[in-house]
């Protein structure tokens, strides 16, 4: 994998990562295909709605289909159908999410499995042998993705046992060779909660073990905004510059152009595909609930800003319809509409960064969505 920065415009940054799948022009949004599948929208419509590289999760594929089917099909971009850029994450959030079927030690986090009960144990051995069969272009650490809140002393030794980790799963990275003929890249994790220091301290960590890329994880799991914005500044600040740097699991349209700001080159989140399957669709000029009576005649597109499938072909009142009589054709089309504004956002950032325009793109985009589209 091989990162080039192109231009800066402050803090925010353009840049492309290249992979043996292709190039991806950052800032970037990867849309989450946790069990190998976007939800509600096919490889084909992620491709035209300018998807570059989607997410899978470590965890989910283990327990299903296994690794044996994926080996068996050449790999999750053979299985999948997918020939772009993937992304793996770890297990780590799930170290979050699961926390009543979880035990942590040092050795690793012994899971039992959300299906049927059974024990499998994570090591950063074995994750990171785990994301080789998968064959993603970019695999993650394990780390813990704290809670929020917790207290300071949790947040150190969780973060110092998230170093260690790390320290396990680069020496297994670089003792296994690459499955499927494609090389892989490893990024870090910096943890540390909603505390600068540790913060510092993970990063500083992870820098001088020398990783292609550094992610900032345990960040939008419930900290108020302002403290997500003021650790990502503390990281960034550490975070060397010739690398990408993955905000993760964040956001919302406005926290993607404000961390964007703060010097983020790729983001993930469920929010645009869940969001839409339930009926809430992102516009230009804020969010719509197409629920809401008040569309039910209302034939204008979705957005009229927007050029995807769903808005140049369907209307608000249609798309309501389908909501209402629980049409699946309804999912599929404000999960391409979403994905396609996330998508659209972020290119728009990256040519308002390259213009050296991106302070004026900022703040007459975050109007725009402020000004509010009624009925939400």
């Amino acid at each position: 994998m091989k990162f080039t920065l192109l231009a800066t415009d402050g803090t925010a940054r353009a840049g492309v990562i290249e992979t043996d799948h292709g190039a991806i022009e950052t800032p970037i949004f990867m849309p989450v295909g946790t069990q190998g599948s976007v939800k509600a929208i096919e490889q084909r419509e992620l491709a035209e709605v300018g998807a570059q590289i989607i997410l899978g999760n470590t965890y989910h594929l283990y327990l299903r289909p296994g690794t044996d089917v994926i080996r068996a099909a050449g790999g999750l971009h053979t299985f999948t159908g997918w020939n772009k850029p993937i992304l793996t994450d770890s297990g780590g959030y799930q170290v979050f999410s699961l926390t009543d079927l979880r035990e942590i030690k040092e050795e690793g986090v012994t899971f039992r499995s959300h299906l049927d009960g059974s024990e499998h144990v994570f090591t950063p051995e074995r994750v990171t042998k785990i994301q080789r069969l998968l064959g993603s272009d970019i695999m993650m650490v394990l780390d813990e993705c704290t809670p929020f809140p917790c207290t300071p002393e949790y947040a150190r030794t969780s973060n110092e046992l998230t170093i260690r980790w790390a320290e396990r799963c680069k020496i297994a990275f670089e003792s296994e060779g690459d499955q499927y003929g494609h090389t892989q890249a490893m990024f870090g994790i910096v943890q540390g909660s909603v505390y600068d220091h540790i913060r510092r301290q993970s990063a500083r960590a992870l820098v001088d073990l020398g990783f292609d890329g550094y992610a900032i994880g345990g960040l939008a799991v419930g900290e108020p905004v302002e403290q997500m914005y003021a650790m990502t500044e503390v990281c960034e600040a550490l975070l060397p510059g010739d690398r990408p740097r993955y905000l993760m699991g964040v956001g919302t349209p406005e926290n993607l152009i404000e961390s964007i700001a703060r010097g983020m080159d790729m983001f993930d989140c469920v929010l645009p595909t869940r969001n839409g399957r339930n009926g809430s669709l992102f516009t230009s000029y804020g969010t719509l609930n197409l629920r809401n009576a008040g569309f039910k005649v209302d034939f204008s597109p979705v957005d009229s800003d927007c050029s995807c499938y769903t808005c140049a072909n369907f209307t608000r009142a249609y798309v309501r319809h389908l909501f209402q009589v629980k049409e699946v054709l309804a999912l599929q089309l404000a999960t391409i509409h979403n994905l396609a504004f996330y998508l659209r956002l972020l290119r728009d950032a990256r040519e308002a960064i390259l213009a050296k325009r991106f302070g004026e793109w900022r703040r007459f985009v975050l109007e725009r969505m402020r000004s509010g589209p009624g009925l939400s």
